[in-house]
């Protein structure tokens, strides 16, 4: 087929050479016969050698276009050395005119790249079925969204027709991209009812967070379907296909900027250091983990209870090439032998303490585990820090633990108030970290509406005025990280976490990412709140406030002081209850060490109102 365009192309060339007039036959017809077969030649061998016969033809790219252009250049130069040649050395006529030459050079690129991109318009077309295609806007109009546009025209699985792009970037904006208007994302509404749009598709490697969640409320508000394209590190082989677009996540609507933090301080804080991360199998512990393994600790000693949870951390790393920088510890934080054993062996000089029970209503109905395990763990941890002389002693609290409602959120300020006191009297620093939901951690919302609408429903939610902080698990434990670093000691650190998210709105949300309509597919069933729920989560308590640090998303906590001699005494009284007392009683001890602890929706209301009296006097 090649060849026969290179000879359609020669003939074109010599009407081109002659104005489509009367040729002169008798003169040029000879040379013609005799440079034909020397022109076959070079031209098919050359195409044989380049391959550009291999190409598949419906899925040709631009490197088939270079071979073709490499090709044909390469065998014009072969054709004009034999002509000159001919006509220098052997005085006799050239192989063809000169002219000739030069357009058959031309038209034949232009033949053999217009058949090729013909045949793949045909065959691309032809499987499209136009009744069934969806209108489709690409967000991005860079390089990922190009990549995607054209993924989505070799592979119509997704039966996307991409009606044009839109981006961020103002200077793009009334261009085009292989023919396509680049709108702005602000015009995004008016494209939605003017052009159709059924499908968004985000496609861009660094959006802004704030435009981006304004572009998914659009859609979802006009029940556009929203699908993202993943990160380029996560392509298989490096490769891109239409399967690995997916719907988007919840997540990608509540994620901020990610915290910059300096990490060539971090390094130095960290690099050569023997590590001890508590609940390191869990969510934060996990992600604490793997980030201090890019900073090549000496050793990060991994302590948990939870044996698989903790041996699929180790084979991630183990898969990472992260296992040599980690020892593996099954431990409980309550086994104050145990610990000691793990500080006198491995001699920790940081500390990062996230083992805890955290779900509130389970520990509303075990006060004695949360008092044992959130307090007296945290103590032990506290007590054997300063014994072995631990530099820094970074605890993972809650927001949950400002204005306590639940024994689950006192029991977390109790430990922080003895790593606060502890404080005054070691050489160790204890720095406390707080922030409110992460995202994705076990037992957390959206993993179970997740769970929830895959079965079809009803998702729970408590109520509709409840709302929530939330932030991503890398953004939690990059603030415990950025903590150990800037800490001096008895700080607590909180974390800006914007608005508020209402619960409502998150579940009417992840319905809608799903494809599904409210009422109609899935249902919201409200709950009522759970016993020692709050309706609004706080930060700061109210006898504290903020000073800002050098982070502009990390503000430290000004806090009360408390006696280290006295609040060890509460404490002891407290965990001794441990197995002798009944859990009313325990709560009311634990009421009588935090008093703004003031139980909401609970049994233990009861002890609120002599309780506070009690305190107050």
């Amino acid at each position: 087929m090649d060849i026969v365009i290179a000879f359609v192309a020669l003939v074109f060339a010599y009407l081109v050479r002659f104005d489509a007039k009367e040729i002169p036959f008798d003169q040029e017809l000879e040379i013609f016969k005799k440079g034909l077969p020397v022109f076959l030649l070079v031209r098919g061998g050359v195409f044989y050698v380049f391959g550009i016969f291999k190409g598949i033809i419906r899925h040709t790219s631009f490197e088939d276009m270079k071979r073709v252009f490499l090709s044909v250049t390469f065998g014009t130069l072969i054709l004009f050395f034999i002509s000159f040649t001919k006509h220098f050395y052997f005085e006799t006529s050239f192989l063809f005119p000169t002219t000739v030459i030069f357009a058959e050079y031309f038209i034949c690129i232009f033949l053999l790249i217009v058949v090729r991109i013909a045949v793949k318009l045909i065959y691309v077309e032809g499987l499209k079925d136009n009744k069934k295609m969806i209108p489709t806007v690409i967000y991005g109009a860079g390089i990922y969204g190009l990549i995607t546009k054209h993924t989505l025209e070799k592979d119509t699985r997704l039966n996307s027709n991409v009606i044009c792009f839109i981006d961020d970037d103002e200077k793009m904006i009334k261009n085009r991209l292989e023919g396509l208007k680049i709108g702005h994302t602000s015009s995004l509404e008016k494209i939605i009812k003017k052009r159709g749009i059924k499908r968004l598709i985000v496609a861009i490697k660094r959006p802004n967070n704030i435009n981006k969640r304004k572009v998914i409320d659009i859609c979802l508000a006009n029940n556009v379907e929203v699908l993202n394209v993943p990160d380029p590190r996560q392509w298989i082989d490096g490769t891109f296909s239409s399967k690995q677009i997916k719907p988007i996540k919840i997540e990608h609507l509540l994620g901020r900027e990610p915290i910059k933090l300096d990490k060539d301080l971090l390094d130095d804080e960290f690099r050569n250091k023997t590590i001890l991360v508590t609940g390191a199998a869990g969510s934060i512990g996990s992600e604490i983990v793997r980030q201090l393994t890019h900073y090549q600790p000496k050793k990060v000693i991994m302590l948990d209870q939870g044996e698989s949870p903790l041996y699929d951390l180790q084979m991630e790393l183990k898969e990472n090439n992260k296992i040599h920088l980690t020892e593996t510890v099954i431990g409980d934080i309550r086994n104050h032998k145990r610990l000691e054993n793990v500080f006198k062996t491995f001699k920790p000089q940081i500390v990062f303490h996230a083992a805890a029970y955290k779900h509130v209503p389970l520990m509303e109905d075990n006060p004695s585990e949360a008092i044992l395990t959130n307090v007296q763990g945290t103590k032990n941890l506290v007590d054997l820090a300063h014994k072995y002389k631990v530099e820094k002693f970074v605890q993972v609290s809650t927001d949950k633990a400002v204005n306590p409602t639940n024994v689950m959120g006192c029991s977390k300020r109790i430990a922080e108030i003895y790593a606060q006191s502890m404080n005054e009297k070691s050489t160790t620093k204890y720095i406390t970290t707080r922030f409110g939901n992460v995202l994705g951690s076990n037992g957390s919302v959206i993993p179970l509406f997740k769970r929830q609408i895959e079965a079809g429903g009803p998702v729970t939610v408590t109520d509709k005025k409840i709302t929530r902080f939330f932030m991503t698990i890398p953004e939690a434990c990059q603030l415990v990280l950025e903590a150990g670093l800037m800490g001096e000691g008895g700080e607590i650190f909180v974390f800006d976490m914007g608005e508020s998210v209402k619960i409502y709105d998150l579940a009417l949300k992840m319905i809608k990412l799903s494809g599904l309509e409210v009422d109609k597919d899935i249902k919201i069933k409200i709950t009522g709140l759970r016993p020692g729920e709050k309706l609004y989560e706080e930060l700061l308590a109210n006898e504290e406030n903020t000073m800002p640090t050098h982070h502009p998303q990390i503000l430290k906590a000004k806090v009360r002081t408390y006696n280290f001699e006295n609040i060890e005494k509460e404490i002891n009284e407290l965990t001794n209850m441990f197995g002798k007392q009944i859990n009313d009683n325990i709560v009311i001890k634990m009421k009588q060490i935090v008093p703004e602890f003031i139980s909401n929706n609970s049994t233990y209301s009861k002890f609120d109102k002599n309780d506070n009296n009690t305190n107050t006097n």
